[in-house]
């Protein structure tokens, strides 16, 4: 089976769904920071606010593998985009920074559900083989999406101001939400497998994974999530307007999505970590650059640098986690992993935010790329030796060695 045949059934059904998210979320990734800023909150407090939404994704995990078990990929994904449009709503009509903070959370908890059953249905419905081509494809029209996004709210922040990238958002969850509706759930596993799988059990049966694999995952969130806050926040210390940083965004989402699918194609023939370690190298080192930057032209030139990086790990982390997940309990244990760089996810703009507070914002970013730096270091070390397991040549097991690790 060819990748292009293999993956085309998913095009309408998946694909395409992802892209229209990416454009709400692209739309919304630059504003959010200012319109906290509108609202009279400081720096600190718009970085914090953007941590919001990675706080939301975190609770969020913690019931989203109960509720994909019980439920299904189908019936969750509707809820979670009925909670997301409430939640972009609350950001749109928001008349206080914590009002603004209440509309991020439940974004965040809407984004979790929906990307554990998007996540849960490509490991259940996808084979081995074409297992990252598919996870960086779903990346890639995401990411083709992210750069749409701030494009389109560019436009319509210029007519109706700052907020026009809520409304963006708002279309992008609901139609997206009801062209996923459409996807039939995979079989399901026996009721009677999960039924003891808890998030605690799972997290005490993986505990030494989570804690090694899981860490390396975390600063990857950490180092891909800080760019919403850090990028904007940068670019309105160097004196950019609204539509100004949203073009930033786009032309780093443009090379972010011109690397999406290659990497997954990388990954499928050479193993998880040729990919996931560069990934991580050239973020960090795009953070440390940013400082350096004076002008629109400088910071475009380090939202690209920093772009390449993204576009190489997009799919890095669904796919090592549908490669160690149990078949029996792969949306429990999925909620654990996504537990770990969601973790991340909020950490990094929250730390952004924390050090604004008493450090130079330079200072905080340089710290970030530090923190990506350490996480390549975690990867390389714990991305299991066989990844992809088994080759594609071979049957799969039931589950794959999670002891056979680099030493």
């Amino acid at each position: 089976m060819s990748g292009q045949t293999g993956l085309k059934p998913l095009v309408t059904t998946v694909f395409v769904p992802a892209a229209i998210f990416g454009i709400g979320q692209g739309a919304a990734a630059p504003v959010m920071a200012l319109t906290a800023r509108e609202l009279g909150a400081s720096v600190a407090v718009s970085g914090l606010i953007v941590a919001v939404v990675g706080l939301g994704a975190v609770l969020g995990d913690l019931p989203a593998g109960r509720i994909v078990a019980k439920f299904g990929e189908r019936r969750s994904i509707i809820g979670g985009s009925t909670v997301g449009a409430v939640g972009v709503l609350v950001c749109l009509l928001a008349q206080t920074p914590w009002m603004l903070g209440v509309g991020a959370l439940l974004t965040g908890l809407a984004n979790a559900v929906w990307g554990l059953a998007r996540q849960s249905y490509l490991a259940d419905a996808v084979p081995i083989g074409l297992r990252a081509r598919a996870m960086s494809s779903f990346a890639a029209m995401w990411r083709l999406g992210f750069f749409v996004g701030p494009l389109l709210g560019a436009a319509v922040i210029l007519v109706v101001g700052a907020r026009g990238g809520f409304m963006v958002q708002f279309v992008g969850v609901v139609l997206s939400g009801w062209l996923m509706s459409r996807v039939p759930d995979p079989p399901r596993r026996s009721a009677t497998a999960s039924a003891h799988a808890t998030l605690p059990s799972i997290l005490r049966r993986h505990r030494k994974l989570l804690a090694t694999l899981g860490a390396g995952s975390l600063l990857m969130g950490a180092a891909r999530a800080s760019r919403e806050a850090v990028l904007p926040l940068w670019a309105a210390h160097l004196g950019l307007d609204a539509a100004q940083v949203s073009l930033v965004f786009g032309v780093g989402a443009a090379v972010d999505l011109l690397c999406s699918y290659p990497a997954g194609h990388f990954m499928d023939r050479y193993g998880r970590r040729f990919i996931a370690v560069p990934s991580l190298l050239v973020i960090g080192t795009s953070y440390l650059a940013l400082p350096f930057s004076h002008d629109l032209l400088s910071i475009g030139i380090v939202a690209v640098v920093m772009g390449i990086g993204n576009g190489l790990g997009n799919g890095v982390i669904m796919t090592l986690g549908a490669d160690i997940a149990p078949p029996a309990t792969r949306a429990e244990f999925l909620a654990a992993w996504r537990l770990t760089h969601d973790t991340g996810m909020f950490a990094g703009p929250f730390g952004v935010g924390a050090l604004a507070a008493v450090v130079p914002l330079g200072a905080a970013v340089a710290a970030i790329g530090g923190a990506a730096l350490v996480g390549a270091g975690l990867l390389f070390r714990f991305i299991p030796v066989y990844s992809p397991w088994p080759p594609p040549a071979t049957p799969a097991p039931d589950s794959p060695p999670l002891e056979k690790q680099e030493a």
